[in-house]
């Protein structure tokens, strides 16, 4: 499988250096559809923190790319769901830790879905 960047020089704003505008995938022999993923260990508890959190979501990421012989080297595309917008730049690091200097195309979603009252 080839991966190709594809960030259109004018015309557009500026990709940044963890974001892609687009991701060419030529010629993948096997596809994996993951339905994502939450900061719980195997016991399905949260992490204590929201890094320790992110830690478990990339973990267990990795552990069901496993499963397909896969790594994050496979991952053409990703979309964040978080509950804070305070989160973003920590959901941003552990991408870009997780992922080294791959850059695919990214969303990052802010959902409050829960309300205390």
């Amino acid at each position: 499988m080839e991966m190709i960047i594809r960030n259109p020089r004018d015309g557009i704003y500026a990709a940044t250096p963890d974001y892609v505008h687009a991701m060419e995938v030529c010629r993948p022999e096997r596809f994996l559809f993951v339905s994502g993923t939450m900061g719980l260990d195997g016991k399905g508890v949260a992490g204590a923190t929201l890094e320790d959190q992110l830690r478990l979501i990339w973990s267990n990421l990795r552990r069901i790319l496993a499963e397909a012989d896969m790594t994050t080297d496979n991952i053409v595309r990703l979309t964040s769901y978080l509950r804070d917008v305070a989160y973003v730049e920590a959901n941003q690091n552990a991408r870009v830790l997780a992922l080294g200097d791959r850059r695919i195309p990214t969303t990052a979603i802010v959902v409050e879905t829960l309300s205390d009252n």
